[in-house]
């Protein structure tokens, strides 16, 4: 040490579980994370640290686990622990509009008052999303400081050597102070040796100043992530770590409350909108983060990294919602229905309402990198339970009109809503005429809420065979290792061509297939929604109605040879490959939705799922072939690469004579499950009933 006042360690951890994250898991975090960290903090009352916990998961340890939760209250009470707030959900409150900003951060407030007796001063930003208009919701909601990555502070000009203190921004005349979260800690705690990480923090004073290390980031690695738990408690690092830092009389942990109180700001900074670094390469569409790490391993060989990382942007957090469709409907549903709730009058306006929209806005099904969840099914259907569950709240108030037209996601294409308080499906008008979204009100499910397979920029990590390396003589971070959890072929990485939606066509005739493009028919009744499409040779023409709790879908062909109608369904069902999900053909149950069916001639097949807690019904005016077969995903998580069910995939075909010829299909959608077979016979007269 060179300075004469001792280091600040500003020592924070944040902790989150998805809304709608399976209990187990939380449960498994809990015990091998949460828990263990609070028992060896709690035995050292003169370490002082400052922790965040989302609302969800706060609300659920307490409910579950109150001994262990009152460990951090008890810190919390002696002056040990400072708690940071938020936004309830963990939104990405960039991503939000400011009403709900405010509603989100003053609602975790509320909860940490009741549960812990603390009022947060301080903030945690999800994922570090930094855009400057969240200043006056966060300033509003009582909060005047929040943690961001020193890398924010380069790209706005600063070096390394500024970075030892906190900076103010303003924003429409409110004051905000900043904190830089130190990469260097980051990449160190907990996976280099105790020793090792003590002296870089020992190492990081400054003279005639007192430096602060600052350090924020998920107490998950403290356990969850992969080797953790072992080298974290089973070899005792954070209890090495905590007893040499106490013993170094050149480190002093702080609150970030409390060092703002003796140290001053080190002056006015405005930043640029941005993450940490590894996010802004998870923005970018596969060929551009090709180039992007390409030109990041350019400047690390010529040794100009450290100088040069600031100009390497990347890509902002909300590039997700340019790259996957699939999460800028999700964002466009739900900021649709932040409007109609902020339309609601106070005095009608439920808490319900508040909790669902809040669940809807949980960051976490809407980006994709090694963390997030938007390729995980559970995850998508815990905002489309939210999404589903306060429009039906609120269409008890006001309802939509039986048919709508918009462009909600922006793609110049307007999507078409049909819905009749039981069903609601979403088309949209291009040419493929399908199915997008298919809601079921009775079981807050959208049964097309499935993934397209799209190239992702890690997948080249599997063909260059990257390896994992360690900080110093620690374990490797989750950043820098290369598992399979799943053996992974060629196919299974091919992107799709097409829409993983429902109803999307081909037309073969002879040798040659085409895809029919559809186009809005006119002088349609209200009740319905129609398509045609020239083709060789004749016409197809696809009509959508909804009928009490089916869906009926009507098409009409004339053909001058016979031709092969085939249509796709990717239907979202929640068990996907577990034990709960199953066909019933004939009464029987010839599989589950993991595996493949073929059947040369089905009128009638229903898939159970025991997740759902019901059934839908396939019901065909004409025996069709019928080829089934589980939708994957590869993606990569903390723990590998991995294939992931996301829809189960029906190829329906039949052969169509020459002339016209009419066929019906029919969605049944029972919120209870229910085994029973219609006798072919009967299809025809039970469809058109």
């Amino acid at each position: 040490m060179t300075g004469n006042l001792p280091v600040a360690l500003l020592l924070g951890v944040h902790a989150h579980q998805p809304v709608g994250n399976f209990p187990e898991v939380i449960d498994d975090a809990h015990a091998r994370c949460y828990k263990p960290f609070l028992e060896t903090l709690n035995h050292y009352p003169e370490f002082e640290f400052s922790i965040h916990f989302s609302g969800w998961l706060l609300q659920y340890l307490f409910d579950r686990y109150p001994q262990d939760m009152d460990l951090l209250k008890t810190m919390v009470d002696r002056g040990q622990a400072e708690i940071f707030g938020g936004g309830d959900t963990e939104p990405v409150l960039a991503a939000i509009p400011a009403r709900d900003r405010v509603g989100q951060i003053e609602r975790l407030s509320a909860r940490t008052r009741h549960l812990l007796g603390a009022t947060p001063q301080g903030a945690w930003l999800t994922e570090r999303v930094w855009e400057s208009q969240v200043v006056p919701a966060l300033v509003d909601a009582g909060i005047s400081m929040v943690t961001v990555d020193d890398y924010h502070f380069l790209c706005a000009g600063k070096v390394l050597g500024e970075l030892a203190g906190y900076y103010t921004t303003e924003e429409e005349d409110r004051r905000l102070d900043l904190f830089p979260i130190s990469e260097g800690l980051r990449y160190r705690l907990p996976f280099a040796t105790a020793p090792e990480a003590v002296k870089y923090i020992a190492g990081m004073a400054q003279d005639n100043h007192r430096a602060a290390a600052i350090y924020f980031d998920d107490i998950e690695k403290f356990g969850i992530w992969p080797e953790t738990h072992e080298w974290v408690y089973g070899k005792g690092w954070l209890r090495q770590f905590i007893e040499g830092v106490l013993a170094t009389p050149g480190i002093q942990t702080m609150h970030f409350g409390a060092y703002r109180e003796t140290e001053r700001t080190r002056g006015v900074i405005y930043l640029p909108a941005t993450s940490y670094m590894e996010m802004n390469e998870w923005t970018l569409p596969a060929e551009q983060a090709h180039r992007y790490a390409r030109l990041v391993d350019n400047e690390k060989a010529g040794g100009n990294y450290e100088q040069d990382k600031p100009f390497l942007r990347g890509g902002i957090w909300r590039n997700f919602l340019m790259r996957y469709s699939e999460s800028n409907w999700m964002h466009r549903r739900m900021l649709s229905l932040s409007r109609r709730v902020d339309a609601v009058p106070t005095a009608r306006r439920s808490a319900r309402m508040t909790e669902l929209l809040y669940q809807a806005q949980a960051n976490d099904a809407y980006w994709h990198g090694l963390f997030g969840g938007l390729y995980l099914p559970h995850l998508r259907r815990a905002v489309y339970n939210a999404i589903i569950g306060l429009e039906a709240e609120l269409n008890t108030l006001s309802p939509n009109s039986p048919r709508r037209s918009e462009d909600l996601d922006f793609d110049g294409r307007e999507e078409i809503f049909l819905q009749n308080g039981l069903l609601q499906i979403v088309v949209r008008e291009d040419n493929d005429a399908a199915i997008i979204e298919f809601d079921a009100y009775s079981l807050q499910h959208n049964f097309a809420d499935s993934l397209r397979r799209r190239e992702e920029h890690y997948y080249r990590k599997m063909s260059q065979g990257e390896q994992a390396h360690a900080q110093g003589t620690g374990i490797a971070s989750a950043h820098d290792r290369l598992r399979f959890k799943h053996p992974v072929s060629a196919r299974d990485l091919q992107p799709d061509a097409r829409p993983r939606a429902l109803f999307v066509d081909r037309w073969v005739t002879g040798q040659l297939a085409v895809q029919p493009q559809y186009v809005p028919s006119t002088l349609e009744p209200e009740e319905v929604i129609a398509f045609r499409a020239e083709v060789p040779g004749g016409y197809v023409r696809k009509q959508y109605e909804l009928a009490d709790n089916r869906l009926l879908v009507k098409y009409e062909a004339r053909s001058d040879s016979r031709a092969r109608l085939e249509t796709q369904l990717n239907i979202a069902m929640p068990s996907c490959d577990g034990f709960l999900g199953r066909y019933v053909f004939e009464g029987q149950v010839p599989g589950g939705f993991g595996q493949v069916l073929e059947l040369e001639s089905m009128s009638a097949i229903i898939l159970e799922d025991g997740v759902l807690g019901g059934c839908i019904e396939i019901l065909c005016s004409r025996p069709a072939r019928l080829r089934a077969a589980p939708h994957h995903t590869v993606s990569q998580s903390e723990d590998g690469f991995e294939k992931i069910m996301q829809a189960v995939t029906l190829d329906l075909v039949w052969e169509m004579e020459a002339g016209e010829s009419d066929l019906l299909i029919a969605i049944e959608v029972s919120p209870e499950a229910r085994q029973r077979y219609c006798a072919p016979a009967a299809i025809a007269t039970q469809v058109a009933e």
